[in-house]
């Protein structure tokens, strides 16, 4: 897999600069969030037991540990931090998806 992004420090001389380079940052963040929730989704569909109940803890750490590895200036307690919101996130995300379906599908009665 090739690097999503250079994690040199760029050479930024403005607050400027600083600022656009943050807001490119964020606009492919959103987009990498919106993938990973729609991911996420499916395997929510593909659990036996899916949403909040289906969390699997043991995943998690092993999600926060190979981020940990890519970003060790964020370290595996903040990456844990970050990931429950996006993880929480997604699992509400696929919840309201579930209901809208549910709502959408013809009466069986």
């Amino acid at each position: 897999m090739h690097e999503l992004i250079d994690s040199t420090e760029p050479a930024i001389g403005s607050l400027a600069e600083a600022r656009a380079a943050i807001d490119e940052i964020d606009a492919a963040l959103a987009v990498l969030l919106e993938r990973r929730t729609a991911v996420a989704g499916a395997v929510q569909r593909l659990k036996p037991v899916g949403g909040f109940a289906g969390r699997n803890p043991e995943r998690e750490r092993q999600i926060v540990t190979a981020m940990a590895e890519k970003a060790p200036s964020l370290g595996p307690e903040r990456l844990a931090r970050i990931m429950n919101v996006v993880i929480e996130a997604g699992l509400e995300v696929a919840e309201q998806r579930r209901i809208e379906q549910h709502r959408g599908a013809p009466d069986e009665s």
